[in-house]
């Protein structure tokens, strides 16, 4: 069966005068990350940003983009903390996410608050008897031999594979198990203390 991806574009209006304001505050060598939904306003700030820019570039859940060494910071287009966090995080640099025309700069705190979460889900794998091991069969987040590869490896626990299309963190509780280990969306350890990302995992 073939799949068809169609992007869908949000209702969004970009106060132009308002960005070329917040430009003053935002470094040279800059780039721009957006979330599929706000493509068309990102090339948009893009033109009025014009030489701050380096990079455009689409952020998924499942991805770990990559920026170049002279980029300085990154202007995140989307809803929420979700990925900027997580990008702040993995890239170490300054990340501004540009929310409904209002500018915010991920703080120190919100990556503290992140990596506690992620030392919480690690530190719950560790004294975990039965541990679920998340598999998505969506494009780009399928990583069934990984999985596989992992529960033949893991010794002195419990494990169990869940094949699902859309994780569902609410049905947890109804497995009894201590720990997931997620080898799907790397962002779902934003959601559930009881997820650990598999890279986080020395085997």
């Amino acid at each position: 069966m073939k799949t068809l991806f169609i992007p869908a574009k949000i209702k969004f209006r970009l106060d132009e005068e308002k960005i070329k304001s917040l430009s003053k505050e935002l470094p040279e060598n800059l780039a721009i990350a957006y979330s599929i939904q706000y493509e068309d306003t990102a090339h948009k700030i893009q033109q009025i940003l014009k030489n701050k820019v380096t990079k455009v570039i689409q952020v998924l859940g499942c991805s770990k983009p990559s920026f170049s060494k002279n980029t300085k910071a990154i202007l995140l287009i989307s809803d929420g903390k979700f990925h900027a966090v997580s990008l702040a995080q993995e890239t170490k640099l300054p990340v501004y996410l540009l929310e409904n025309n209002q500018l915010t700069k991920i703080s120190k705190n919100d990556i503290e608050n992140l990596e506690k979460k992620q030392k919480a889900g690690y530190v719950k794998f560790l004294n975990a008897d039965k541990v679920g091991i998340l598999v998505s069969t969506k494009s780009g987040q399928q990583n069934l031999k990984q999985a596989l590869d992992f529960k033949r490896k893991l010794k002195n626990k419990s494990s169990y594979l869940f094949i699902c299309n859309n994780v569902d963190t609410s049905e947890f509780q109804n497995f009894g198990l201590d720990s997931w280990v997620n080898t799907a969306c790397r962002r779902l350890d934003l959601e559930n203390t009881s997820i650990v990302n598999i890279d986080k995992i020395r085997q």
